[in-house]
């Protein structure tokens, strides 16, 4: 078996678009270099993209949060083109209406990983959601959320959202002092 990658939602709207935030576009050279070492290794990568139609605001996600983003055909839905330069005709990906991707979740049922990593945006709704949702295809396999390459527009939500997946065993790397902590 071999591990898996998983960039979700590293999008134009998410980074300097509609829903963009500064420390989303500081991740961007940390997940190309994920990238390239996960390729080195053989691994796969799965995008996810969060992708929305015009009629967005209609919907309850849209109702929520009434801000136009990621419609699929526009920039914003885009990958960051650092990322898209680095993704490969071959590369798996995954466009989903909400939260959590139900076809990641199917894909990863049949296709085991010896190990799987999430990185992307944001942590504290779609990594938190999608994290969840690898725990549950594969509960022997184990997860992991590098805390350098994941982001929120709100630092204390971050926090808490790197905490929860801790709890449920998603381990988190890339902190020895754990300054996700509240």
């Amino acid at each position: 078996m071999k591990p898996c990658l998983i960039v979700v939602d590293f999008q134009n709207d998410f980074i300097d678009g509609s829903l963009g935030f500064e420390k989303a576009s500081q991740l961007k050279s940390l997940i190309a270099e994920k990238i390239g070492n996960y390729r080195s290794a053989g691994g796969d990568i799965i995008f996810t993209f969060d992708t929305h139609d015009e009629d967005y605001l209609s919907t309850q996600e849209g109702r929520n949060l009434p801000v136009m983003h990621c419609i699929k055909g526009t920039e914003g839905h885009c990958l960051s083109s650092e990322i898209e330069a680095l993704r490969l005709p071959h590369d798996i990906c995954f466009e989903k209406c909400t939260f959590g991707s139900d076809k990641l979740f199917d894909y990863l049922r049949k296709n085991p990983y010896s190990s799987i990593e999430l990185c992307g945006l944001v942590s504290n709704i779609c990594v938190l959601s999608n994290a969840v949702i690898c725990k549950t295809a594969q509960p022997e396999t184990p997860v992991s959320v590098d805390v350098r390459c994941t982001a929120s527009f709100d630092e204390s939500l971050n926090k808490a959202a790197l905490s929860v997946m801790e709890g449920i065993q998603i381990k988190l790397t890339g902190t020895e002092d754990k300054a996700y902590e509240t």
